[in-house]
């Protein structure tokens, strides 16, 4: 069955920096765009960046553009999310979505940006 597995968050200070990871499986993962989204305490669910399936094409959201970067390993089913300069107003449960936004999605992983 589809399974993404997020990983990689942390408690970290402003300024800081954290590398996510999705692990995909049980899916062709080089035929998918893939998102990162992340929803904040009483929040809704943000879009935060894509990925086209080949690996050519990103797009992000203005909030973080400059300080994150998406990306991915077709051979190794991973997508990756480098987060430079983190503030406070980063801190969510970030979740890696198959396809679309609303996509498949896994378990999610808490970043936290706090000194």
């Amino acid at each position: 069955q589809v399974q993404l597995v997020e990983s990689g968050g942390d408690l970290v200070q402003p300024g800081g920096s954290l590398r996510l990871s999705c692990a995909a499986s049980g899916f062709t993962f080089s035929d998918y765009s893939m998102n990162w989204v992340r929803q904040a305490p009483g929040e809704n669910l943000e879009w935060v960046a894509t990925i086209n399936a080949g690996g050519g094409i990103t797009t992000y959201t203005d909030l973080v553009k400059g300080r994150f970067t998406i990306a991915r390993d077709n051979a190794k089913n991973i997508l990756s999310l480098q987060m430079n300069s983190l503030k406070p107003e980063d801190t969510a449960v970030y979740f890696c979505a198959r396809g679309t936004v609303g996509g498949k999605r896994g378990q999610g992983t808490q970043v936290t940006v706090s000194s």
